[in-house]
């Protein structure tokens, strides 16, 4: 399959009369500019420093508002939608369905100020050819890192049709009893032509029974293997890491990520750190478990659980933070309770739970989550030479950072130059 680079726009662009957040944990600049030239930012500070453009270029007024990179989303699930639980996903509606919800999430998350976004597991390999599409301009939506299927241990979080229903899950997750199925299933993901392989090393507070939160769903064989055929073939390699020996078998196994990263001691906090793996940590989904929990049928053993996680996933991310390594934001949107396009929650949430300053769950939210994707010299903050890949809100971020939670005031979304959502985009 050959992959298309997203056209750059051509020619000059001013963003003026807004304070620049450039994405890097810099104190902002009140009165800043961006100057864009075919696609790419030619200037970015002051705008009383900034260069003279031609009489044709391209002005936009921030009417005093906020200019700043376009947000990252660095657990994404585009063919999740909104479902209820976790059978409406292997079940319940073809793939054909599946992929034209998935080009509508895909939108919905441009619109919602995310330029990009590192995919966390898609039924099928349908993210590999969103993304292809998205490239061509075929539909909107973020650059894409694409993980298509994921791999679980048989018998383990993702593994939940009781054998007698004889339901094949090839099409969400795949699942290995040893090393060589570990190996062979990461092959596939190879042909499918992924970017991640995601896997499950340990459960989760949805499976209170047999694969909770403080369980493994892998082993530390099956989890070496994946690595190594990944790395083999140039992949990266993530996991849903919950309770502590999983999140060292991850970091043992030389994981390029964790998700979640939930249970930690000092031993894990220093193997974080000094290998400099990135953590998502996906806490949003966690607190929106509880508060809607009831709602959706969630028993009071399931909603303890993701109370639990709650509260440790806030402080490995404190700890982490503090430590000196790097936590990327996002995660498990798709769900009836974290639906699409309420992404920026999870930012709100770093700020008014776990306690970050605004700059920084913005760099998290941005410079993070581009380095994650392995896309940090080129996205995530606004310096010069950078692709054009700005947001443009009306009004004072800092001062709310909830502003990114409302679409509605977005002035601009910006993928190389050129306005893609937002008030002053054109009509496609």
């Amino acid at each position: 399959m050959m992959l298309f680079a997203m056209k750059l726009a051509h020619g000059w662009m001013l963003v003026r009369n807004g304070q620049l957040v450039d994405g890097t944990g810099a104190t902002a600049i009140r009165d800043g500019a961006v100057v864009v030239q075919d696609g790419k930012i030619a200037y970015a500070g002051p705008e009383v420093d900034a260069p003279e453009t031609p009489p044709n270029t391209q002005i936009i007024d921030a009417a005093g508002g906020t200019i700043m990179p376009g947000l990252v989303e660095a657990h994404f699930h585009p063919t999740y939608f909104n479902v209820r639980e976790l059978q409406d996903l292997d079940i319940r509606y073809p793939v054909e369905y599946v992929t034209i919800r998935a080009v509508k999430n895909v939108q919905t998350a441009l619109e919602a100020g995310y330029t990009a976004a590192r995919s966390g597991g898609s039924l099928f390999n349908i993210d590999v050819w969103l993304k292809q599409a998205i490239e061509e301009d075929m539909i909107p939506g973020p650059r894409l890192a694409a993980s298509g299927r994921e791999i679980c241990g048989a018998g383990g979080i993702m593994d939940w049709n009781p054998e007698y229903r004889k339901i094949g899950m090839e099409g969400l997750v795949l699942i290995v009893n040893g090393a060589e199925e570990a190996r062979a299933a990461v092959r596939k993901l190879v042909k499918d032509g992924i970017e991640w392989v995601k896997t499950y090393p340990t459960g989760d507070a949805a499976a209170p029974n047999v694969n909770d939160h403080h369980t493994l769903s892998m082993t530390f064989e099956e989890m070496h293997a994946v690595v190594g055929t990944a790395h083999n073939h140039g992949l990266k390699v993530t996991g849903h890491c919950r309770a502590l020996e999983g999140v060292k078998n991850a970091l043992r196994a030389g994981y390029d990520t964790l998700e979640h990263g939930t249970f930690v001691d000092d031993e894990a906090i220093e193997m974080i750190v000094s290998s400099d793996t990135p953590v998502v940590p996906a806490l949003w989904f966690e607190q929106s478990s509880v508060n809607n929990g009831k709602k959706f049928d969630m028993s009071q053993e399931v909603i303890d659980g993701h109370q639990e996680t709650l509260e440790a996933g806030a402080e490995s991310a404190r700890r982490i933070l503090k430590a000196g390594g790097r936590v990327g934001l996002g995660g498990d949107f798709g769900f009836a309770w974290t639906p699409h396009g309420t992404y920026a929650k999870e930012i709100s949430f770093f700020v008014n739970y776990v306690g970050l300053t605004p700059l920084e769950a913005l760099k998290c939210a941005t410079k993070t989550g581009a380095e994650i994707m392995g896309r940090g010299d080129e996205i995530g903050t606004v310096e010069e030479g950078k692709l054009a890949d700005l947001l443009v809100v009306e009004g004072d971020v800092l001062g709310n950072i909830r502003l990114l939670e409302d679409r509605s005031n977005f002035l601009a979304v910006l993928q190389g130059g050129a306005v893609k959502a937002g008030k002053l985009a054109q009509p496609r």
